[in-house]
């Protein structure tokens, strides 16, 4: 059996769109990366619908392709006709049932594991950002206590001045015999 040289994490990375809030590759790029014309995946696919529901491929809208090609920014996108197809990650492991080469399933191995990677770093950060919110909560709740003791410092100053201000004091002076001041 041959060899297939493994692609870079960083290469399949760049290819995953997010399209109606899914994480998609396009047609393009996974016969691209499958060594296959691309007009041969959609082949493929086509005479295969019932393994792809609406959550595994979908079609982009004419908004959604002209969003695209102004993120991809290169002119390679030039000469299409189509609107292509996407896959999400359900999607990218079914067409290795349908694309039955060497390649194709080694890529698509590599594909699915760059997907469950960016789950688990995606989870890993929400939970970041869940503990972050937490202490953020804790320390306004920790302000406003901070806040409140100082609030009750500064009314126990002035109770102090006050009663200060209004005690009696002793009568500074000569004194007489009699005790009074003169």
């Amino acid at each position: 059996m041959k060899e297939i040289k493994i692609l870079p994490d960083e290469t399949i990375i760049d290819k995953i769109y997010i399209i109606r809030e899914k994480k998609v590759m396009i047609d393009r790029d996974l016969a691209e990366l499958y060594g296959v014309d691309t007009r041969v995946l959609n082949q493929a696919v086509k005479r295969n619908l019932k393994r792809f529901p609406d959550d595994f491929m979908f079609q982009l809208t004419d908004e959604e392709f002209r969003n695209l090609r102004s993120q991809i920014v290169t002119s390679s996108w030039g000469g299409s006709r189509f609107r292509p197809m996407v896959f999400t990650e359900q999607g990218v492991a079914m067409l290795s049932s349908v694309l039955n080469s060497e390649r194709a399933i080694s890529v698509n191995i590599q594909i699915i594991r760059v997907f469950t990677r960016m789950r688990t770093m995606i989870e890993s950060h929400k939970d970041i950002l869940r503990k972050l919110e937490q202490l953020e909560k804790k320390d306004l709740e920790l302000d406003e206590k901070v806040t409140l003791i100082f609030e009750y410092l500064k009314e126990l100053e002035q109770s102090k001045q006050e009663e200060t201000d209004f005690k009696p004091r002793k009568r500074i002076g000569f004194k007489t015999n009699n005790g009074s001041t003169a």
